[in-house]
């Protein structure tokens, strides 16, 4: 059952200079009990996509067209104030990055996990705290620590938080943005191995954003790569590790070090990224191919489907 349908989602952020193309005719789909990696340089417009389809863009965010269908409901026609009642935290929510920020400094964890609850929810004081006491044994907090104050956490134990306030509502999905940044592998490996144990337990649908290959490979069953706010391939995780066709794609994975396989030498993709307010005609990867034919500073290439039902990839080096 298709929980999460985006078709051509395009959203621009609207600058002094003109419009920055962060999501460009974004398509993808996410069934139920599954989990689905964003993946990609910095900039390339993953976090855009999970900030529209949330509706928690700033001010200046613009969302200029596309579809974002819910289990089976349109979300662009449906007003804010349903959206923020009936959708946003209740059905969908988010795992922040950087819990530090995500969380306020002066009110006790357990508050505001309640508050989510009793927002969203028609229920007791009690039993809003009766929850939150679940969910924080649930992450491996304790509910012993529910009256503890965000500085007197571990960073780890902060994100633990963050995570039990995005469960707080027993949502259909949740976005983990960059769940790991700023700690130390050994906390990383005890986080994700909550979320693995969160989705089987739980059967939770995720969307992961992570440039972090080895960790969408750890806990996602399909990814998407993002380059300069366009998905230029996608696919079931095993194929595209062992089966990567865009050259970029290609790139990112020779990228990551191999701790069981041979050593080789990284691969390093020359130039930078280009500028979303004028980006360059045709593939926006062109400028830093090294397979880049003339068609591809031309014409942007169409996503077409390859090898069975869920490899796709936009590249003019793949086809007839």
């Amino acid at each position: 059952m298709t929980l999460l349908k985006v078709e051509n989602l395009t959203m621009y952020w609207e600058v002094l200079r003109g419009y920055v193309k962060a999501v460009d005719d974004v398509s993808f789909s996410l069934e139920k009990g599954h989990s689905l990696g964003l993946a990609g340089e910095s900039g390339c417009g993953k976090t855009s996509t999970a900030l529209a389809i949330l509706r928690l863009l700033p001010y200046n965010g613009r969302i200029m067209g596309g579809n974002i269908i819910f289990n089976g409901e349109e979300l662009l026609q449906m007003n804010d104030q349903r959206f923020q009642k009936e959708i946003r935290w209740k059905k969908m929510s988010v795992i922040f990055q950087g819990a530090m920020n995500a969380l306020h400094p002066i009110q006790r964890i357990g508050d505001q996990i309640t508050e989510a609850i009793l927002l969203h929810e028609n229920i007791s004081k009690k039993e809003a705290v009766d929850r939150a006491s679940k969910l924080l044994d649930l992450v491996g907090i304790g509910a012993e620590r529910i009256d503890r104050y965000p500085h007197e956490l571990s960073g780890g134990l902060k994100q633990r938080t963050v995570i039990a306030m995005a469960l707080a509502c027993n949502p259909d999905l949740i976005f983990a943005d960059e769940p790991t940044t700023a700690l130390d592998v050994i906390v990383q490996a005890q986080v994700l191995k909550v979320i693995k144990e969160l989705q089987h337990k739980l059967n939770l649908s995720m969307i992961m954003i992570s440039h972090d290959l080895a960790m969408i490979a750890e806990t996602c069953d399909e990814i998407a790569i993002m380059y300069a706010g366009k998905i230029v391939e996608y696919g079931d995780v095993t194929t595209i590790y062992k089966k990567p066709l865009h050259p970029y794609t290609q790139k990112l994975i020779k990228a990551f070090p191999s701790v069981i396989g041979p050593k080789t030498e990284l691969a390093t993709i020359h130039g930078f990224p280009p500028d979303l307010l004028k980006p360059p005609p045709g593939c926006r990867f062109h400028p830093r191919c090294p397979y880049a034919m003339e068609i591809c500073r031309k014409k942007d290439p169409q996503s077409a489907k390859v090898d069975g039902k869920y490899h796709s990839v936009a590249c003019y080096l793949i086809g007839d």
